[in-house]
Formats: structure tokens, sequence, C-alpha cells
């Protein structure tokens, strides 16, 4: 019996990855026009890190971490999320020092241990950023602004923000006991997480998906925030209208970690379903200091790179095929198969994506390896042309030959034919 991949893993193959890439590369280029720098932290953190930043009532902690001991008896997590290793590499390489606002962006893979479905995997990716440093609501909107640029520049249709303020610790605390007050009548008609999280974090009840039906009618968030969360949330709102980004205020939206303060948000798109959320983050004032650093605010986001995928497809977006190979270069003959190696490497060299045959197969094969790779070119040289300095290339779209000088194809072909 062969092995299989793990359940909930997927192996990204030749003609997928392409895909990838090209959504990767929008989000570098992205990141470069707003002034985020790349983060790249380990995979794996300690435990408490989670815990800590992640917030212990949350499903990622409760449930859905893959936790091990080393062999030094550590708790140790690859990560579920990217915000916690971030902050913690914030506050361990003491970037909070520098006079700037910290922008940050990471892209790479997450894991979470929860049933696989369309466009959720155990191993999943996300690209994300982080900015720190400031209490301007301006940042909060810039970050949205982000990632709504992005999705548009990938091709995304009718994404939408949602958005809601979950305002201070001090606003919550109040609100906490009209949630339970709320809830107390039907709180054993909850499921057994949401009465766990009832005493908790009655908020967690409101991002729950099993007891929806009993959260209609609860209490208004934005009602109980004070005049200062108040203002900071209609500041943030007026730089999206400013900036024409379609918004919809969501007063059940918490989002799922503990972390977030003022400003939550999340990206919706058309065509992918109910489950129609394809990123979200907000801001986080305490995060910092509750890992270990000095006290900084922070905002940010984490987006799904499958869902991104997944919508691209459901929406018919074509994504820009990779470029095709410039030359497929044919040697007839021992001595001319010995010069296309050297020459394959001289091109190479130049910037010319070039490929040959390794196993011996007749021209009528290596033709049809050449038209499979989508080659420009096919490059023929025969024992009487390497005689001559002479090779001759057919351009396969309208089979016109040519005959070219060998050195001057070494020395200026990317000059001169691939250009």
């Amino acid at each position: 019996m062969s092995i299989q991949k793990p359940k909930g893993t997927q192996d990204l193959l030749p003609g997928d990855v392409e895909k990838w890439q090209y959504v990767e590369s929008k989000a570098r280029e992205i990141c470069r026009k707003f002034n985020y720098k790349e983060i790249r932290t380990p995979i794996f953190e300690h435990t408490e890190l989670f815990s800590r930043g992640v917030g212990e009532t949350t499903d990622i902690v409760e449930k859905e971490m893959y936790t091990f001991l080393d062999k030094g008896d550590r708790s140790i997590s690859l990560r579920p999320e990217g915000t916690a290793g971030v902050v913690r590499a914030y506050v361990e390489n003491k970037l909070y020092g520098e006079p700037d606002v910290s922008k940050l962006y990471y892209i790479g893979p997450m894991f979470r241990y929860e049933q696989p479905q369309a466009g959720r995997y155990r191993q999943f990716h996300q690209f994300g950023i982080e900015a720190f440093g400031s209490v301007d609501p301006s940042l909060d909107a810039e970050v949205i602004a982000l990632g709504y640029s992005f999705y548009k520049e990938i091709g995304l249709k009718e994404v939408t923000v949602e958005i809601n303020s979950v305002g201070t610790p001090e606003d919550r605390t109040v609100y906490r006991q009209k949630l339970q007050e709320f809830f107390a009548p039907v709180k054993h008609l909850l499921c057994k997480d949401c009465q766990s999280r009832y005493d908790r974090n009655p908020m967690r009840i409101l991002d729950c998906k099993t007891d929806q039906k009993f959260t209609e009618g609860a209490p208004d968030i934005l009602e109980y925030l004070d005049e200062a969360s108040t203002s900071y949330f209609q500041s943030v709102l007026e730089h999206l209208h400013g900036m024409d980004i379609p918004y919809r205020i969501n007063p059940r939206l918490v989002r799922g970690l503990d972390y977030y303060t003022h400003t939550a948000f999340e990206y919706k798109a058309a065509g992918i379903g109910a489950i129609d959320t394809i990123g979200g983050g907000g801001r986080y004032n305490g995060l910092v200091e509750q890992i270990g650093g000095n006290d900084q605010p922070g905002v940010g986001f984490g987006l799904g790179v499958e869902r991104i995928l997944l919508v691209l497809q459901a929406q018919g977006v074509d994504v820009p095929k990779p470029n095709p190979l410039d030359v497929y270069l044919i040697g007839l003959g021992e001595a001319a198969e010995k010069e296309v190696t050297k020459l394959l490497y001289q091109l190479r060299q130049q910037g010319v994506a070039a490929e040959k045959d390794y196993q011996g197969r007749k021209i009528k094969a290596q033709m049809k390896s050449a038209d499979r790779f989508q080659a420009t070119y096919v490059a023929i040289l025969g024992d009487d042309e390497l005689a001559r300095g002479e090779i001759t290339l057919k351009k396969m779209a309208t089979g016109d030959q040519l005959t070219v000088s060998l050195a001057d194809l070494a020395a200026n072909a990317a000059k001169t034919l691939f250009a």
C-alpha cells in the first residue's frame, strides 16, 4: 500500500503552482507600494505564545492546534495563525525601538486541526500584514485598503468589507454583562462550547455558527462604546468612505480571536456560497504588551490563499499563464549533442529559458516535447551544421526557419531572438 498525504493537506503540482506564484507576486507587489517589508517567522513556536496571544477561550487554542512535546519536554505548537508569531518577533528583536511605524507582511503555511472542506485545509496558507506603533485610525483604514486593493489587482469581483468595533476592554466589560443577561434564559439550549463561553467570553457566542438562531435580538456592541471608541470607529469609516471602499457595518462581527480591540473587519466575496469570508483582521492594541513587550498598538489582517484561489476559479478569473519556453535545443549526432549541452548552459546564463532532451529520443519525439513545453523556437544542430558553425532555428508558431551563427546565438540570443 502506498503512503498517502495526510488528511487536510494538498500537493501543489506544476500547472497549479503557477497560480499560487501569481497570487504571491501580487501580494508582494502591493506590499511594496504600501511600504510593508517581509518578515519570516518559525512555523512552530512555544505553545504559550498562542494560548496567551490568541486566547485560551478560542476554538483555535481549545481544539485546533497541533501541539506536541519536543525532546526537551517543551510544549511546542505549529502556528495556527500569523499575528502572534510576528508580534513575538517584533518584541524579541526590539523593532519597537524604531522611530517609524513598523509595517510588516508575511506569506506562509498555518496549521489547524479541523474538518477539511472547500477552501479549508489543515495545512493552509495566509498572506498577512501587521503594522505597529500608531493609534491613528487612518492606519486601520490603510490596512483595510491594502487588502481590498490586493483583491482588485488579482481580479476578484464584488469584494466588500464588513466592519465593526469591538471597543476597548472597558467597553466590553459592560457589554459582557448585557450579553450574559440576554443569553441567560437560553443558556441551557446553547451548544456545549457556547455554554462554556457564556462565563468566559460571551462575545464568542455571536461568532458561533451553530447557535445563530439564539443571537437574534442580542445587544449591539456599538450601543455600549464610550465616546472615544465611537469617535475612533467613525473616523475609520470616514477614511474608508474617502477612499471609496465599499463597507457594511455588521454589529455581530467579533472575529474568532481574543486580541482584537476597536476595529474588526472581514472581506466577503461573491461566488463561493454561504461561507463567503476570504480574509479578515483588526486592531489589537494590548497584544504586544501581553506577549511581553513594551506597550505598542497594532493592526493587521490575514487572508487565506486557498480561499482566494477558490474565488478566482468560481468567478472565472483568468490567471496569467507563465511565459513559455524560449527555445528547445535538439542535437543530432554525438558531437552536436555535446555542443547542445554547452549551448544550453550559455543561453541560460543570458536569461533565456531553454531545454533539451535527456532520453535519447528521435527528432520527431523531441519536436513533440518542444510543443508540449510551448517553446517559441526549436534550435536544431547536426554534425554538418556544427562543422559550419551554424544552427537552424524554427519558429514553432509559423514554421519559419532561419540559419544563424552558432557563436552569435551563444553570445547574443537574449538581445536578439528572445528580447
